[in-house]
């Protein structure tokens, strides 16, 4: 049953593949996996879509899952608004994208809106929920992946279930959490930009400035699964209060709330530009806009997006003195402002970092950037999926 699984992820991460590519991936004999194969795709969970290209043989069949075998819930969570999805297993969205306000902060009723807002959209979709696998959630914060404890925020107090017990209890389904950059540097390995790379060093540009670290192709989270903590690097003597309690922190000079604050700030002091036609009480669209414009060429927003790149650029000098690495992934929120990004950081790395050391890292932008850390979140239940429960699914 457990190669059945290892099968079942392999699909789910790669599409589509052959009976020959499936058993070097598993080092299992053809004969073996023929079997296995064809015992799935008579319990409904995998089907042949055709035939590889030709390699002057014989041309081998293709598989890949069934697209309604089953679904998974995914939730993509910042500090300010929750983003939920249905997936297929073609990482298709089944749903339309539903988003919450759901502020996290000082907020006791945060956990009892998640389970709501979860609830609403299962419900809303018409799926049973025995056609579910599973929950992934990404959250901000320190994350104890192990105890399903969120240390930073959707505090829940109790001596018998952890938070992640509770929303499991609460919607009778598995639920799996992860911090929310670790999740999008799972989905850009798996799916992205940093797909076959080592070394690579995931920047999660939203309110916060997060880190996803991959050393030697595995997703590293130090001793107590708190690495990456990119935001609170004490760069800065500005004295600013970041939302850790500290102050001098990356994220005080970098975050897209800061680039918002910035914005305002210029428009107040006299500063001419397409800003001025941004309502700032919609902060979602607010950063969007800014992006936009300086897309366009607005001097201003250009100029915004150039001081805070400069700035996430002498943070990513310390990571590249730190750990070497070959690929630094510009992802999450922030990604959209693209090739804008590269010149300043760029710039800071010519001012910052030994040559010899930061000769051969690259810098990309995301190509699944905003949708990242949702496909990360539904990936996170293929890797935590229960075998009892796939036994069950397959003989219900």
């Amino acid at each position: 049953m457990e190669q059945k699984l290892n099968i079942i992820k392999l699909l789910f991460y790669s599409g589509q593949l052959t009976i020959a590519e499936l058993s070097q991936t598993l080092q299992k004999s053809l004969p073996n996996m023929t079997k296995m194969l064809e015992e799935l795709v008579e319990e409904g969970f995998v089907l042949e879509t055709g035939l590889a290209p030709s390699t002057g043989g014989r041309r081998a069949l293709k598989y890949s899952l069934k697209n309604d075998a089953f679904y998974i819930v995914s939730v993509s969570m910042d500090q300010l608004f929750t983003r939920i999805a249905i997936f297929n297993l073609n990482r298709e969205h089944l749903t339309q994208i539903e988003k919450f306000d759901l502020p996290l902060k000082d907020n006791e009723s945060a956990l009892g809106q998640l389970v709501d807002n979860i609830e609403q959209v299962i419900g809303n979709s018409g799926i049973r929920k025995s056609k579910i696998l599973g929950i992934g959630i990404g959250m901000p914060g320190f994350i104890d992946v192990k105890k399903g404890i969120n240390y930073s925020f959707l505090n829940y107090n109790s001596q018998t279930e952890s938070m992640v017990e509770y929303i499991s209890n609460k919607i009778d389904l598995p639920v799996s959490i992860d911090n929310d950059s670790s999740l999008i540097a799972l989905a850009e390995q798996r799916f992205g930009i940093a797909k076959g790379t080592n070394n690579t060093m995931v920047i999660n540009m939203s309110w916060g400035v997060g880190l996803g670290i991959l050393i030697n192709g595995e997703l590293y989270r130090g001793d107590n699964g708190f690495a990456g903590e990119f935001s609170h690097i004490p760069l800065f003597t500005n004295n600013k209060l970041c939302s850790c309690g500290k102050t001098g922190c990356l994220e005080t000079e970098t975050s897209l709330l800061v680039l918002i604050e910035k914005a305002k700030l210029a428009i107040q002091e006299g500063r001419s530009s397409k800003i001025l036609e941004i309502d700032f009480n919609n902060i979602e669209l607010a950063y969007s806009k800014i992006i936009k414009f300086a897309i366009e060429g607005d001097s201003l927003a250009v100029e915004l997006l150039s001081e805070i790149g400069y700035q996430i650029g002498r943070g990513i000098s310390i990571l590249i003195h730190l750990l070497n690495p070959e690929l630094i992934v510009l992802s999450g929120k922030g990604a959209i402002a693209g090739h804008i990004w590269q010149t300043p950081i760029q710039q800071a790395l010519n001012e910052f970092c030994i040559p010899r050391l930061a000769a051969n890292t690259k810098i990309k932008i995301s190509n699944i950037g905003f949708d990242a850390e949702l496909i990360g979140a539904a990936s996170l239940v293929i890797e935590n999926i229960n075998i009892d429960r796939i036994v069950y699914k397959m003989t219900a």
